[in-house]
């Protein structure tokens, strides 16, 4: 076990390395720049300008500078258009709420979803199994930008239940919608495939062995069918996981949440490389860390992945 994690460490630490490289290469080759505008400015503001952020200096010298800071220091540099900030702090503000909510959905979505997917499975052809198809259908079909302003319509201006947006310290009323609004098509996702999986588990000859040897149903299904029925689940987890947690730009922008989400719009309408460049570092760092959890949940599960 311990070989396979080390051998998964290898191949994640040089792919972010990859990933940071990339990154910055885009976001240079990119067209235009944050100090662009209608009006171009002086050659001497803007020399002092690229001096100041170390825009003056030859590329590779530039793209070794800053990889080295976030290597060794986790330092994204300035912003570009917030003054007085880092990208560090920008990334401080909007990430805990972006993670607070995201956290919820995902508990949200797999509590849910695994629990739809079973019931459906174990009750196949009969009505909660059509309930649950139904329910997961329904959910696939109504992506958070759409649910979002169906939450608020209902919510907000008919029952008058819930705040429309804001978050004021994360309090339970101003987390509610987002976390639906961000869980409901993960959350058909997941029940899907349980449901398949849990299916094909338990048509297997060792749950009719379990069945035969007079075993309570809810012994055969927790003991014997959930583990390996999860499997497929667990592949899935991973970048939904990243998908909830990193939160959502409509989530962010429709809520007025003030999450990463937000500030990732506000950004690229800016041209603030800089901030782009640490929110796509960190989202891709979480996928890649978030995939070596999820490898290594599933070699633990199935120990024919550890070979």
């Amino acid at each position: 076990m311990y070989s396979f994690i080390l051998r998964r460490l290898m191949i994640a630490i040089p792919t972010i390395l990859i990933l940071v490289v990339f990154s910055f290469v885009l976001m240079y080759a990119a067209p235009g720049g944050p100090f662009n505008s209608e009006r171009p400015l002086p050659p001497e503001v803007m020399a002092n300008i690229e001096a100041k952020y170390g825009l003056d200096q030859p590329f590779l010298m530039q793209i070794f500078n800053y990889v080295w800071g976030v290597v060794t220091q986790f330092d994204f540099g300035p912003s570009f258009q917030y003054t007085s900030r880092t990208v560090n702090d920008v990334i401080a503000q909007g990430f805990p709420v972006t993670l607070t909510y995201g956290f919820w959905s995902a508990v949200v979505a797999l509590v849910f979803g695994v629990t739809l997917g079973v019931a459906a499975a174990i009750r196949h052809n009969t009505w909660l199994d059509y309930l649950a198809v139904g329910i997961s259908i329904g959910a696939q079909a109504l992506p958070n930008f759409v649910m979002a302003p169906i939450l608020v319509l209902i919510f907000t201006l008919w029952l008058g239940l819930l705040p429309g947006g804001g978050w004021n310290g994360g309090q339970w009323q101003y987390v509610v919608m987002p976390v639906i609004a961000l869980s409901t098509s993960y959350m058909a996702s997941i029940a899907r495939i349980t449901r398949s999986s849990m299916l094909e588990v338990m048509n297997s000859n060792f749950i009719r062995t379990a069945q035969a040897k007079g075993l309570p149903m809810h012994r055969v299904i927790l003991h014997h069918a959930l583990k390996p029925a999860l499997l497929p689940v667990i592949s899935y987890l991973g970048p939904a996981f990243v998908g909830m947690i990193t939160g959502s730009v409509v989530v962010d922008v429709f809520f007025s949440t003030g999450g990463i989400g937000q500030f990732f719009v506000n950004s690229a309408f800016n041209r603030d490389y800089a901030v782009i460049m640490g929110i796509t570092i960190l989202v891709g760092v979480l996928t890649i860390l978030l995939n070596l959890l999820v490898d290594i949940l599933y070699a633990w599960i199935d120990p024919k992945i550890r070979y």
